[in-house]
């Protein structure tokens, strides 16, 4: 029987979450030799203006289960609102580099995160392409190389960001939530880049339900995973990077102890490209994911190569 294989992906929203929740990330999964992914918000951190979400289903009670001032910081709240947004990318180059140079996986999760996760069904497709260019240009501008992955803010894709995803050639992107890797299609068009969806709940996703008491959320996690499959785990540098990192340190103890194997999304994607006749095809939907406010792309139904 072979272990469970489980990737770490990080999600960087703002400028705090990269100032500290990232360094302190990268330390922790270097003692534990744990690969990850870190993907990161390369423009303004206008997190204040997400106040715009408030007449959306669901967003009250993630706010008052997840302490939003208390894990975002009240200067955080203010950016892009009462005080203009840090840009993330020239202020925190030294962090990100850093990361990489530890060997970490990189990509572009964003170039404004508020922007793309409310905006991006309003937009026309010459504009996503450029919203998209903006953070692959910082991308290569910190890291002097172009990024090969990427993961869309707030799980926001549509044909249009999968088309610019196409025109930079990436290795394969992680946008969706679903249950296996595959090519996706939208309105009858298959697009090049693979993707790698997160397959688990996130931890804002279960935490404050009484349903899920805070001692349980390792277990809720670790008996999703199976002997063989692959999964991805998303975590936020401004939650398991900060006031839950000694959660996520215990809960990487225990998946490893439990026999979880820790695996790299890149190393997964390059042997699925390398046998892609293999790897489904399905559409790229719109659904919502338990106990998250909104809609976000999701895993649809399977067809035809």
């Amino acid at each position: 029987m072979t272990a469970p294989r489980l990737a770490i992906k990080i999600d960087v929203d703002t400028d705090r979450g990269t100032r500290e929740g990232v360094p302190a990330l990268s330390a922790l999964l270097q003692a534990r030799d744990v690969p990850a992914t870190f993907l990161f918000s390369l423009g303004p951190d206008n997190t204040g203006r997400a106040i715009r979400r408030i007449f959306r289903p669901g967003f009250f009670s993630k706010v008052s289960r997840t302490s939003v001032v208390s894990t975002y910081g009240l200067r955080t709240l203010m950016n892009g609102v009462v005080l203009p947004g840090p840009n993330i990318a020239k202020k925190n180059r030294d962090v990100m580099r850093a990361v990489a140079a530890a060997g970490f996986e990189t990509g572009i999760h964003c170039w404004d995160h508020v922007f793309w996760q409310d905006k991006l069904f309003t937009l026309s497709d010459a504009r996503v392409a450029e919203e998209f260019g903006k953070a692959a240009r910082a991308y290569e501008d910190v890291f002097g190389k172009p990024a090969k992955t990427a993961g869309a803010a707030g799980w926001q894709a549509n044909a249009a960001s999968l088309a610019a995803y196409d025109a930079a050639s990436l290795d394969y992107a992680t946008d969706a939530r679903g249950r296996s890797p595959f090519f996706p299609v939208v309105d009858g068009k298959r697009f090049r880049t693979l993707q790698i969806p997160t397959t688990l709940p996130t931890l804002d996703e279960l935490m404050g339900r009484p349903e899920y008491p805070a001692e349980t959320l390792a277990d809720v996690l670790l008996s999703r995973l199976e002997p063989g499959r692959f999964d991805v785990f998303t975590i936020h540098a401004e939650i398991e990077g900060m006031s839950m990192i000694d959660w996520f340190g215990r809960f990487l103890d225990r998946a490893r102890a439990a026999g979880v194997a820790f695996v790299s999304s890149a190393g997964e994607a390059a042997n699925l490209n390398a046998h892609a006749a293999t790897v489904r095809v399905a559409e790229l939907a719109q659904g919502g994911v338990d106990g998250r406010s909104g809609t976000m792309a999701v895993e649809g139904r399977q067809v035809a190569a």
